[in-house]
């Protein structure tokens, strides 16, 4: 006979896992309790026959819930008499010893809540807050550790006696879910107006969906935060979304109703449709197909389309009342400001866009975009890690000296602690330029150490001096005595896939729109030497300085960024007054343009992001950039049904590859060859030209390894051809599997030189 205490980390709380260390242990005739911890850990106390235990604790690890991930177990042996007469589930301790535990993300609706929601016979038939112990909101509720009801938003909402027994039985699917509810006790779903006001119906769900489709706009509050929802058949209210939300360009993401009705409008294959159907639910971008019949102002320009399934009851129950395959559901946030999260909120800053809400009364604890995913043949190319997916921890090879924090950078932003081996991002944040986006990353980076219980000694964040970033990093170090350290931009891309992959060594191709350089010049296509040991790097190669005629604004007007290349080999100024409508000032501008291109002064940028944008521009694709990536994005659709027609073989001096000849080429070849054959003809330029230095410095230091990261690397035709010539050679290619390659992931590279370095 035997006591004995188990502790178990991981993504142990709100996921069932209690009530099978209860019908476990009950089933192997042990006495003792689980209750859940404050560090969100839980803790086990068993009594009992020793061969019992040990079967208990082989079947512990084989038959946990499907939705827990055990990161250790911890036994100690107890003296003294036995105490308990049975097992039991013990009201939880504050009690927060151990780090590195935490509550699971929002788990998508599962099959047997689904099947209840349809079901007539069943209480909680048309149910739209029908969840379990498998699936529901997690992280959106959770306000404090342990993860119990007090502790969350659903604390609002005392059980009737139908789900307390529920709760308590053992036997029963919801045994011990935190989010149970019903028609009778849990949240309610109203509708109103722009206003307000409420609007009289019988079932408001399904009434905003008929009311999106026929053609109006309706704000829907979901797990972590609004909507906005339109049709995807009719261009007015699409019309009217860009111009309230001022998104000229960028892309909608749509909600189908169905893989079926998918399958209507985009190509899915095997890959695709496992992350369609996931628990996570993310959206994915989906080729569009030939017979493609959605809107063009969905995604205008691009061969893809983003794509995710209905998540909750409410999603499912939207579409009933409708024939529509998919509604438009975009986040629901101000230009530059986080995602909207609460009632008064929603009606002040979306009723000038919404012609109706959809409101429940559950309040938000933390909000939550949605996740974003690319497949490149089997990899999985994350575009943004957050709902589904946050805050679960990415597990690393190396276990880190000290607990550290990664700030990011100033755009797409996200941030992480880093603690043993486990990596925690936050939910995507956004672009950190002002007062709202900055608090939501501090407090989102405050929740994120308070469930991880971190005991944070280092903070890191971007080399440049003026990032958002910075300054909070700055804060954050005075205000808590944690050592501060700066990091090059590129370096904390290769350090979060060196991380990620837990290599020790590697060539890093860092590829994006800019990163500030030891210089003080923008960078943007490096080629790196990175050891794990002395968390160091080497700038090995890069692409051709460029210039960035008038600096910020060559980034947003892909024209200036073109003509300073093509300057001195064509007659630039005859070409730009043929666009001249295309910039703000018209001849005015153009004047000062070529006045500062024959000067011949300013900052020069080897980023390959803005190679992608002049060649969008030379090509007639995209003029102005009104959303991050958006030259880049639509020449890469352009390309997609192209062909190498140029074959240009990529022109290498003293380490820098040439991106001046290949722009001259797709100018002079314009009325010879098609736009698309053009387009794949600098991709392949650019892919061939970085694998091959890269290859060569790699055989110089004798590296076994060469990665790809930044935001380029989320460029599906370049990363191919990468692949392809640096697999033949003998070498490994490693990508982002689990983070973003641009700078969503940044975070967790600064964290990782921060916690795994010697400087102190």
């Amino acid at each position: 006979m035997a006591r004995l205490k188990v502790r178990v980390t991981g993504i142990v709380q709100g996921v069932g896992f209690r009530p099978f260390i209860y019908r476990l242990a009950v089933r192997k005739g042990l006495n003792g309790y689980v209750r859940n911890r404050g560090d969100a850990g839980v803790e086990i106390l068993l009594e009992g026959d020793e061969e019992k235990i040990d079967d208990f604790l082989r079947e512990l690890r084989a038959k946990k819930p499907p939705l827990a991930v055990i990161h250790e177990i911890k036994t100690s042996h107890l003296k003294g008499k036995y105490r308990f007469k049975e097992f039991t589930i013990q009201k939880s301790s504050r009690e927060a010893e151990l780090s590195g535990s935490i509550i699971p993300p929002d788990i998508a609706i599962c099959d047997d809540c689904l099947r209840e929601l349809r079901d007539p016979k069943d209480p909680r038939y048309d149910y739209f807050f029908i969840t379990c112990t498998n699936c529901g909101p997690r992280y959106t509720v959770i306000e404090s550790l342990p993860y119990d009801r007090e502790n969350t938003t659903m604390r609002d909402f005392p059980m009737c006696q139908f789900c307390m027994n529920e709760y308590a039985d053992p036997l029963n699917r919801r045994f011990h879910a935190q989010t149970i509810a019903c028609p009778k006790c849990g949240p309610k779903v109203y509708l109103t107006d722009n206003r307000g006001e409420r609007i009289e119906s019988n079932d408001p769900i399904r009434m905003a969906g008929q009311l999106v489709s026929e053609g109006h706009i309706v704000a829907i509050k979901g797990y972590g935060g609004f909507h906005l929802a339109a049709s995807t058949l009719m261009d007015e209210p699409l019309l009217r979304l860009r111009r309230a939300k001022h998104r000229r360009q960028k892309p909608f993401a749509i909600m189908a109703r169905s893989l079926d009705a998918v399958r209507s409008f985009a190509e899915v294959n095997r890959r695709e449709r496992e992350l369609l159907t996931s628990y996570a639910r993310p959206i994915v971008l989906l080729k569009k197909s030939e017979n493609y019949y959605l809107s063009d102002l969905i995604a205008p320009g691009l061969h893809n389309v983003g794509v995710m399934l209905p998540y909750t009851g409410l999603h499912y129950m939207l579409f009933d009342m409708t024939d529509d395959p998919a509604f438009v559901m975009t986040s629901a946030n101000p230009p530059n400001q986080p995602i909207v999260k609460d009632d008064e909120e929603a009606l002040k800053r979306l009723g000038d866009i919404a012609d109706y809400m959809l409101f429940h009364n559950r309040r938000i604890a933390q909000r939550c975009d949605d996740s974003v995913i690319r497949v490149h043949g089997e990899s999985t190319v994350f575009l943004r890690r957050s709902r589904g997916y946050a805050p679960a921890p990415i597990m690393l090879r190396h276990a880190a000296k000290r607990c550290a924090v990664g700030l990011g950078g100033e755009l797409n932003n996200t941030g992480c602690i880093l603690l043993g081996r486990k990596a925690f991002l936050t939910q995507h944040i956004g672009d950190v330029e002002n007062v709202e986006t900055r608090a939501f990353l501090e407090s989102s980076m405050r929740h994120l150490i308070h469930l991880t219980n971190g005991k944070v000694e280092v903070i890191a964040c971007d080399l440049h001096p003026k990032f958002v970033t910075t300054s909070l990093a700055e804060e954050f170090s005075e205000e808590n005595d944690w050592q501060m350290i700066q990091i090059q931009h590129h370096h904390a891309h290769i350090a979060a896939l060196m991380a990620e992959h837990g290599i020790d060594e590697i060539i890093g191709i860092a590829c994006d729109g800019y990163g500030y350089g030891l210089d003080g010049e923008a960078w943007g296509g490096e080629i790196l030497l990175c050891t794990w040991e002395s968390m160091d790097f080497k700038r090995l190669a890069h692409l051709e300085r460029q210039p960035l005629i008038g600096g910020d604004l060559a980034t947003r007007y892909p024209l200036r960024m073109a003509a300073g290349i093509l300057h001195g080999r064509v007659d630039v100024e005859e070409w730009l007054l043929q666009h001249r409508k295309s910039f703000p000032h018209g001849e005015r501008e153009i004047e000062v343009i070529l006045k500062q291109i024959k000067r011949g002064r300013g900052i020069r940028t080897t980023s390959c992001g803005r190679i992608l944008d002049a060649a969008a521009a030379i090509l007639d694709v995209c003029y102005e950039r009104t959303y991050e990536g958006e030259p880049a994005m639509k020449l890469e659709s352009l390309a997609i049904s192209g062909r190498d027609i140029l074959k240009l073989k990529p022109t290498i001096a003293n380490d820098i590859l040439d991106t001046t000849e290949p722009l001259i080429e797709i100018f002079e070849n314009k009325s010879r060859y098609s736009k698309a054959d053009l387009a794949y003809s600098l991709h392949s330029y650019l892919a061939r030209g970085l694998a091959e230095l890269a290859i060569e410095k790699a055989m110089e230091e004798n590296v076994k390894a060469i990665g790809f990261s930044g935001g380029v690397a989320c460029n599906q035709i370049l990363t191919t051809i990468m692949r392809r010539i640096i697999e033949d050679s003998g070498l490994k290619f490693l990508v982002h599997n689990s983070i973003p390659p641009g700078d969503g992931g940044l975070s967790l590279g600064q964290a990782a030189i921060a916690a795994f370095s010697n400087q102190t």
